[in-house]
């Protein structure tokens, strides 16, 4: 199928509050990656606490039971639904849909020394394989060919997401979590608000943002409205959006690792309830020993080791299709648990810029592997420029714009 090309990747909606309304999706997967981080971060500090404060009265005869970290790679997949269904907030008028407009998927290598988060944009052009149909057990729904990636859901579940994702990269998805709306309000009060950077002013009618050059404190609503804009950063694209979406990321992962977070168990306890009322998990990851075998792996990666990443693309029609090149040597270093560096220089699918590194040049600097990392001299995979995304210890601010004026 040939589709004439779209300019700058601006993509037509048909109602533009409705599909302002549905990147609030995106917000819920910063959230759940953040939580997991959370997680990780607050077993480690409490098993600590208890080692440090622990007596030897013996065993008694019996065995000490041990839950240990995980072993082997890690690879979850966080689908945002843009459903109203059981949905508690406002959030305008129902489009009917059930959309997932937000696909991510986290790998943790299997030496637990670093992580790669790989953000799949919603207008994706895929193919669909066969999917088990989640309303008629033993049966398979027909497979679909050139469709975009957010219509997956909606036909045939979060099972669906899974093995189409699975197919476009050949990585095995043990686990998966969907979630929706409600959660981004209640986790960023929880957290005590994030400090994100800006580098233009935003000024987007659309979700009624509007944010001057310099450092914002964002909760509640306002972090929900930063979240979920689209028109108002870089060149109104969706790639761009989630790169804006990074830079909250990586803040709120930054602020959940200092210790003024860690130390203040009220809001541990507010971010956990928080993100436990907004997911559904897979039954292979709803378990106890599993989640905390996890947040153990995911726990000694440091911020300089947390890559952020969009699977690379090109604009085609009222979509995109992906960068086979780029992505391929994107996936395979993932697949071979790489040293991911990313270049100094980068240029995605569309033309704008959704963030740049605070006080430096417009683009991201590779990441530094970490002292205490082995590696070799085949450990380290440079990417291509077409690979876009930073790393957690990287402070980046927003790039705002006037494109939401209305």
């Amino acid at each position: 199928m040939i589709r004439p090309l779209a300019q700058h990747g601006r993509l037509p909606n048909p109602s533009p509050i409705a599909a302002v309304l549905r990147f609030l999706a995106i917000a819920l997967c910063v959230v759940l990656v953040s939580a997991v981080s959370v997680g990780a971060i607050a077993f480690a500090r409490v098993a600590g606490e208890l080692n440090a404060n622990k007596v030897d009265i013996g065993t008694g005869g019996g065995s000490v039971p041990t839950i240990r970290a995980y072993s082997g790679a890690v690879n979850l997949l966080l689908v945002g639904s843009d459903t109203r269904n059981g949905q508690k907030g406002h959030y305008g008028e129902n489009p009917g849909s059930t959309l997932n407009d937000v696909n991510i998927l986290i790998h943790v290598s299997d030496d637990h020394s670093k992580a790669t988060v790989m953000s799949f944009p919603r207008d994706l052009y895929v193919d669909v394989p066969a999917c088990p149909d989640p309303s008629h057990p033993g049966q398979r729904l027909a497979p679909e060919t050139d469709v975009k990636i957010n219509s997956t859901l909606e036909y045939g579940g979060v099972g669906c997401v899974r093995d189409t994702i699975a197919a476009l990269t050949g990585i095995s998805i043990p686990y998966a979590a969907l979630i929706t709306f409600d959660g981004v309000v209640e986790m960023s009060n929880a957290v005590g608000g994030v400090q994100v950077c800006v580098a233009k002013a935003i000024n987007d009618d659309y979700t009624q943002l509007h944010l001057s050059a310099g450092i914002h404190t964002l909760q509640g609503p306002t972090a929900l409205k930063f979240l979920r804009t689209r028109h108002g950063v870089g060149d109104g694209s969706d790639l761009t959006r989630i790169s804006s979406q990074q830079v909250f990321l990586s803040a709120l992962v930054r602020k959940i690792k200092s210790n003024s977070t860690l130390s203040d168990v009220t809001k541990l306890y507010g971010l956990a309830k928080a993100a436990a009322n907004s997911m559904v998990l897979s039954s292979t990851l709803a378990n106890l020993d599993t989640m905390v075998s996890i947040a153990r792996a995911v726990a000694p990666i440091s911020l300089d080791r947390f890559v952020l990443v969009q699977y690379p693309t090109v604009v085609s029609g009222d979509g995109l299709t992906p960068n086979t090149s780029a992505a391929k040597a994107l996936i395979d270093a993932v697949k071979g648990d790489k040293t991911l560096r990313l270049s100094a220089k980068q240029k995605g699918a569309t033309d704008g810029q959704g963030s740049i590194v605070k006080g430096g040049p417009t683009a991201s600097p590779a990441p530094t592997p970490s002292p205490s990392a082995t590696s070799s001299s085949g450990d380290t995979v440079d990417l291509p420029d077409t690979v876009v995304g930073q790393t957690a210890a990287q402070q980046t601010c927003s790039v705002g714009n006037d494109l939401g004026r209305r």
